[in-house]
C-alpha cells in the first residue's frame, strides 16, 4: 500500500467504478426485504450547499446500512427542476428578466439551460458519496412526471378536491405570484409604528396606531374590542380617513388587541389576514390599491406608480405638513415574507387553484400518528402547523416555467373544461380540448397559471414507483420505508406528501419519518450568502475529501442543527489518515494468511480481549441504527477503532507478529484477529465513510471475500464464541498498567528504549503474573514483581503502579 492515501484522485476513481459496476443498482428480482427511500429531490436553484451536503449524508448513511444488512435498497434519485426558484436560477444564468421576455422564448431558455446545468448539479450529489441508484433518475419538469402530476390534479377535480375561486390570496410583489400558506417565513424588520389623527363626521378626533400608512387608500373600516369602554360610543359613527378623505364605519370585533397601540385598528383590504376574516364577516368593500408588481394603482390617487416603501415616505410626509401625525417610532416586529425572495408578502383578490383540506385537520393528525418519527419530537411541529391552518393549498402560480394546469375555459358559457387524460400530458396553450363545451361551444380560453412545484413533489413516492415497470413490486414498495428530509420542508414536502397520499390512495405515504437538523454559522447563525458565512461543501471535499465530511456529518444528532466548526472537519480527516495507516500495518502483516476458521481456545487472551470490545461494539452499532442513532454507532465504531484497536492492540500484537520468537500457532492467532478486526472495522465504517473503505477492501480483502465491493458484503453480527468477560476483566487491568506506565515513562521523558530495572505492582491477583512476559515485552522492563503492601518506594528506575 501507499504511504499516502491520495483522496482527491482515489474517491473519483471509485465514484467511476461504482457506476461502471452498477453497484447500487436495484434489482427487484433479488431476494429479500425492500427498503424503500422517498429521496428528497433538490431544486435545481444553484449550487450544492452545505446544508445539502449534512442531510443528505444521513439519508445516504441509513441506505448504506439497510443495504449491508442484506435488505433490498430501492433508492432513486430526482431533481425538482421547475417552477419559481429554477426560473431565478435561469435568470442569473442568463442575465434576463423573465418579464421581459416572451412566455415560449423563456421556457425555451430554461430547458436549455437545465439541460447545461443538471449534469454538473447531480454530480455534486455523486461526490459526496451518495448510494442512490442513479439510473432511477427522474425530473419534476419530464414529460412523464407532467402526465402523472396533471392525471392526478384531474383526480382531485373529479373528487371535489379541487376548486378555482376569485378571492384574497397571500402575494409575493417581487416574483409576481400567488403563494401558499406553507411559503411564509416569519423575519423580524424594522419598520415604523406611526399614530394618525382620524377625524370624526361631527368634528372629534381618534388616534390610530398602523405600521402600514400606505395602505389607508384602502381603508373600509375602524375595529375596537366590543369590551373596550373607552371607545363604546364610537361604535356605529364614521370615521374619515386622512388624505383620501372616505368615510369608513367604526365597528367592534374580539379580535382587536385594546393593549395594542390605541386599540383601534384600521382594515384595508388587505394589510393581513385578519383584515380579510373582517373582510368577509362584516361584508366589507373591496378597495386595492396595490398593483400585483407592489406599486400603488389609481385608488392610491396621486401616490400611483410610486412603490410601497416610496408610497409610504410620501404619505407620512403629508400627514406631518396636515398635522395628522401623532407621533411615529421605530420598532422591530416579526413580518411575514416570501421564503423564497425574503419580500413581505401582500396580499391581493385574485382567481386561483385551491386543494381543498381544511375540512380534514383532525383526519391529517390521526393519519400522522401511524408514522414513526425520528427525533420523536419532530412530530410536533407537524401538528401544530396543521392546527395552525387557515387556508386551503393555493397550487396555482402566475410564473411561466411549471407544469400547465389541464384546464381551459368555455368563451361563451365559463364553464371550465378538464383534458381528456389520452392527451396528457398537454399545454392548454397549444393544444386544444378534444371535445367541445357541455353547451356545444368550441372556442375556449386557455389557464394561463402553472401547478406549484409543491404540488408535483408532493407527488415523489408515487413518481418513484413509476420508473419501476413491474405492478407487484410497485405494490410491495408503498408506503416506502423512510422519508428522510430537513426540519425546515415539514410544512412543505412532508405535509403535502401526507396530504396527497391521503387523497389518492387513503394511505400513509411512509413508514418512518427522519428529520434532520441545519448547519448553522460558528456564532449559531443561518447561513447566507448575503451575511458571507457560506461553506461550500465543493472546496471542503477538495481539501480534505468526501469521506472527512460525512464522517463529520454524522456526528450530529438527528434533528439538531449544527454549528460549523473546520476544526472537526480536519479531526475527521484524522480519523481517515490513522485508519489508511492501521490498515498498512495490518496488511504488511496479513500478506500469504489464508483466511480459515480458528478454535477460540487458539487465541492469545490479548487476542480474545479485542475481539470481545468487537463484538460489543457490533452489537450497540446494530441497536443504534435500528434507533436511527447514527451518530452513536459512528462514535461506538470511532472508540474501539481509536482506543482499542490502535492504541492498545495493535501495540500489544507487534512483537507476535514482527518477532520470531512466537510458536506458529501464536502468530495464526494475531493474523487471525488482525483480519478479523480490520475487516469488521472496514465494514461498520462503510455506511459514513465509503471511499477509503472500498479502496481497502480492494487492496487486499476481495481476494478473499470475493464480492465485488465492500458496500456488498454483509456488516457483522455479535459472535457468542467470542464473548468472554472474565478475560475481557483480567486483561483490562494489563491494559491499565500499561497505559500507566506509558504515562509514567512520558511525564518523566523516559525513553522507551531505556529498560526500566524492576516494575512492582501492588495488587493481589495473582492471575496477572501469566502476562508478565507479555508486559516485560512490551515496556521494555527486567522484571515484574508483586507486593500486597502499599509502601512508598523512592524516585529510583524501579516503578510502583498503585492498583
Amino acid at each position: 500500500m501507499e504511504k499516502k492515501y491520495n483522496f482527491t484522485n482515489r474517491e473519483k476513481i471509485w465514484l467511476k467504478f461504482w457506476e461502471k459496476e452498477k453497484i447500487y443498482k436495484f434489482n427487484p428480482k433479488k431476494r429479500g426485504k425492500f427498503f424503500s427511500i422517498d429521496t428528497p429531490p433538490p431544486t435545481i436553484s444553484g449550487k450544492m450547499h452545505i446544508g445539502h451536503a449534512f442531510s443528505y449524508t444521513h439519508q445516504d448513511i441509513i441506505a448504506r446500512y439497510h443495504r449491508m444488512i442484506g435488505e433490498n435498497v430501492f433508492y432513486p434519485f430526482g431533481t425538482d427542476d421547475n417552477g419559481l426558484p429554477t426560473e431565478k436560477l435561469v435568470e442569473k444564468e442568463n442575465k434576463v428578466n423573465i418579464f421581459e421576455m416572451k412566455r415560449a422564448d423563456f421556457v425555451k431558455l430554461c430547458q436549455k439551460t437545465l439541460k447545461r446545468v443538471r449534469p454538473s448539479f447531480v454530480q455534486d450529489w455523486k461526490n459526496i458519496g451518495m448510494s442512490c441508484d442513479f439510473a432511477l433518475d427522474y425530473s419534476t419538469i419530464s414529460k412523464k412526471v407532467q402526465k402523472i402530476s396533471q392525471e392526478f390534479f384531474i383526480e382531485l377535480y373529479r373528487k371535489n378536491r379541487v376548486y378555482r375561486k376569485k378571492i384574497p390570496v397571500l402575494w409575493c410583489p417581487e416574483c409576481q405570484t400567488a403563494i401558499a400558506q406553507a411559503e411564509l417565513e416569519d423575519r423580524e424588520l424594522e419598520s415604523l409604528f406611526v399614530d394618525i389623527n382620524f377625524e370624526l363626521e361631527k368634528g372629534k378626533k381618534i388616534i390610530i396606531a398602523t405600521t402600514r400608512p400606505e395602505l389607508l387608500a384602502s381603508c373600509v373600516a375602524i375595529f375596537a374590542h366590543p369590551k373596550d369602554k373607552r371607545y363604546k360610543n364610537l361604535t356605529g359613527k364614521k370615521a374619515i380617513v386622512p388624505i383620501f378623505g372616505q368615510k369608513v364605519p367604526i365597528l367592534t370585533d374580539e379580535k382587536v388587541n385594546p393593549e395594542k397601540g390605541t386599540g383601534l385598528v384600521m382594515c384595508c383590504t388587505f394589510g393581513d389576514i385578519t383584515d380579510i376574516e373582517w373582510y368577509f364577516t362584516h361584508q366589507l368593500p373591496l378597495k386595492i390599491s396595490l398593483n400585483p408588481d407592489g406599486t400603488m394603482n389609481e385608488v392610491a390617487g396621486k401616490y400611483k406608480g410610486l412603490n410601497i416603501k416610496e408610497a409610504r415616505e410620501k404619505i407620512i410626509e403629508e400627514l406631518e405638513k396636515e398635522r395628522k401625525l401623532i407621533q411615529k417610532r421605530k420598532i422591530h416586529h416579526m413580518v411575514n415574507v416570501h421564503e423564497r425572495c425574503g419580500r413581505e408578502i401582500e396580499i391581493l383578490v385574485s382567481w386561483q387553484w385551491f386543494i381543498k383540506y381544511l375540512d380534514l385537520k383532525e383526519e391529517l393528525i390521526k393519519i400522522n400518528k401511524k408514522i414513526k418519527w425520528f427525533p420523536e419530537h419532530m412530530q410536533k411541529r407537524y401538528e401544530n402547523w396543521v392546527y395552525g391552518l387557515k387556508w386551503d393549498w393555493c397550487i396555482s402560480r402566475q410564473r411561466y416555467f411549471g407544469i400547465p394546469f389541464p384546464v381551459w375555459y368555455c368563451q361563451k358559457c365559463g364553464k371550465i373544461k378538464i383534458a381528456d387524460i389520452s392527451q396528457l400530458p398537454i399545454n392548454p396553450l397549444t393544444t386544444k380540448p378534444k371535445t367541445p363545451c357541455s353547451c356545444q361551444s368550441k372556442e375556449f380560453l386557455p389557464e394561463k397559471d402553472v401547478l406549484d412545484t409543491w404540488a408535483t413533489s408532493s407527488l415523489t413516492p408515487f413518481i418513484a414507483t413509476e420508473l419501476l415497470k413491474d405492478k407487484e413490486i410497485k405494490k410491495r414498495l408503498f408506503p416506502f420505508s423512510l422519508r428522510a428530509q430537513a426540519h425546515d420542508i415539514i410544512n412543505f414536502w412532508l405535509f403535502y406528501t401526507i396530504v396527497r397520499s391521503k387523497f389518492h390512495f387513503n394511505k400513509i405515504p411512509w413508514k418512518t419519518v427522519m428529520i434532520s437538523g441545519f448547519v448553522l454559522d460558528p456564532k449559531g447563525e443561518k447561513m447566507s450568502k448575503s451575511k458571507g458565512n457560506v461553506v461550500s461543501p465543493q472546496e471542503i471535499i477538495s481539501r480534505y475529501g468526501a469521506d472527512a465530511l460525512r464522517h463529520w456529518a454524522a456526528k450530529a444528532s438527528l434533528g439538531m442543527d449544527l454549528r460549523w466548526n473546520e476544526k472537526e472537519i480536519k479531526g475527521s480527516k484524522r480519523t481517515i489518515v490513522k485508519l489508511w495507516n492501521a490498515a498498512r500495518f495490518c496488511l504488511l502483516h496479513l500478506k500469504g494468511f489464508k483466511k480459515e476458521r480458528i478454535d477460540s481456545r487458539e487465541l492469545e487472551d490479548e487476542d480474545k480481549w479485542i475481539l470481545h470490545y468487537l463484538q460489543e461494539t457490533v452489537k450497540n452499532y446494530h441497536t443504534n441504527f435500528k434507533n436511527y442513532e447514527f451518530k452513536r454507532a459512528r462514535e461506538s465504531i470511532d472508540n474501539f477503532f481509536w482506543k482499542y484497536f490502535c492504541d492498545n492492540y495493535l501495540e500489544i500484537v507487534k512483537p507476535r507478529l514482527c518477532y520470531n520468537i512466537f510458536s506458529k500457532t501464536a502468530k495464526k492467532s494475531a493474523r487471525f484477529t488482525l483480519y478479523t478486526c480490520l475487516f469488521s472495522i472496514l465494514k461498520l465504517y462503510a455506511p459514513f465513510i465509503p471511499f477509503i473503505t472500498e479502496e481497502i477492501y480492494q487492496k487486499y480483502f476481495r481476494t478473499y471475500e470475493k464480492k465485488k465491493s465492500i458496500h456488498q458484503t454483509s456488516l457483522p453480527v455479535s459472535e457468542n464464541r467470542f464473548l468472554n468477560q472474565k478475560t475481557k476483566e483480567q486483561f483490562d487491568e494489563i491494559i491499565k498498567i500499561i497505559s500507566d506506565v506509558r504515562r509514567y515513562r512520558s511525564k518523566r521523558k523516559i525513553p522507551f528504549k531505556k529498560t526500566i530495572e524492576k516494575l512492582i505492582i501492588q495488587n493481589n491477583n495473582k492471575k496477572i503474573e501469566k502476562y508478565f512476559t507479555l508486559l516485560k515485552l512490551l515496556l521494555n522492563v527486567k522484571s515484574i514483581k508483586i507486593q500486597k503492601n502499599r509502601s512508598k518506594v523512592e524516585n529510583s528506575p524501579d516503578i510502583l503502579i498503585f492498583q
